[in-house]
């Protein structure tokens, strides 16, 4: 059975391993290691779709992320951190764990009302005010 939130996540996934590889191409990391990294990235991307409980995994790496590529934190989605959460969430304000947890409680009473989640246009919803406060 298809779940749209963990497609959704595996999408974003897939993207940031795009920016892995460029990195890897541009020299600016340890080939070696950076190819060892990409395989347990790709493991992570094969398995989450048939065991998406087991995210310790996918906490490791998005935070090996922060640490090993610094230089491309701030193109990690910020989704990925709550989608895995664990030690990710440290990479998060609390603003902005406050809004990824009202848009989990929006998805979990759309699931118990079997009623459809797009989590993209939910987010953009919830984060409409905060953008209305800040201008």
């Amino acid at each position: 059975m298809a779940n749209p939130y963990v497609d959704h996540n595996l999408a974003l996934l897939a993207h940031l391993r795009g920016i892995l590889i460029a990195m890897g191409e541009s020299g600016q990391v340890s080939e070696e290691s950076h190819a060892l990294f990409l395989e347990r990235f790709d493991d992570l991307i094969m398995r989450l779709p048939d065991v998406p409980e087991e995210r310790h995994l996918g906490q490791d790496l998005i935070c090996q992320v922060f640490h090993r590529y610094p230089q491309i934190a701030h193109l990690v989605p910020r989704d990925l951190l709550w989608f895995f959460g664990g030690d990710c969430l440290h990479y998060m304000p609390d603003e902005e764990i406050a809004l990824f947890q009202a848009l989990e409680e929006r998805r979990h009473e759309a699931e118990i009302n079997d009623e459809p989640f797009d989590w993209n246009q939910e987010r953009q919803l919830l984060a409409l005010p905060d953008q209305d406060v800040r201008h």
